[in-house]
């Protein structure tokens, strides 16, 4: 018997590597609701990074378009998996920081592996988050898969398409809301 590798049984080194950065993040107190900025009830300007070629996107781009066309979206290019995603998702956050362009980040990627997605449960990308000036929404994975940024975000969507419901009203539900304030 030759081995190569040698794992512990049960939780794989990704998971236990998850659980350890989620404790310490926590006990140093990134996770408080406090801590997080509110999302502007209508934002003019929404800042999304991710992959140009991710469905995410489109999800995103035709919801936002659908519900309030008016609405103008700036798109920082990211890979989303690999060993190079959290240092582009990083310079992308940091990049719509230091522009002031934005009223609100998107930071989204569709669903996959544990594997895949790992880029977004690197510790520097999580403190990225975590300090931008700007409301973050982490929108990663499907509605089951959670990731190191979703505890640091202003805002955890379950999906991507959920990020873009989120992140502004439709124009409906302000046109029916200044009806209401108009009688």
């Amino acid at each position: 018997l030759s081995v190569e590798y040698l794992e512990p049984k049960g939780a794989g080194a990704l998971q236990i590597a998850f659980e350890q950065l989620k404790a310490k993040l926590q006990a140093e107190g990134l996770f408080d609701p406090s801590r997080k900025k509110p999302i502007p009830a209508l934002p003019r300007r929404i800042g999304v990074v991710t992959s140009p070629q991710a469905a995410a996107l489109r999800d995103i781009l035709n919801i936002l378009r659908r519900r309030h066309h008016s609405a103008s979206v700036l798109i920082f290019p990211a890979q989303v998996q690999g060993e190079t995603a959290a240092k582009e998702v990083i310079n992308g956050v940091r990049y719509f920081n230091r522009a002031q362009t934005v009223d609100v980040i998107i930071v989204a990627r569709g669903g996959g592996s544990a594997e895949d997605l790992a880029a977004f449960n690197d510790e520097a990308l999580a403190r990225t988050v975590a300090n931008s000036e700007i409301p973050v929404i982490s929108a990663v994975g499907h509605e089951t898969d959670f990731t190191i940024i979703d505890f640091v975000a202003a805002l955890r969507a379950a999906t991507p398409s959920a990020a873009a419901e989120l992140v502004i009203r439709s124009r409906q539900e302000l046109e029916d809301h200044l009806a209401v304030l108009n009688k």
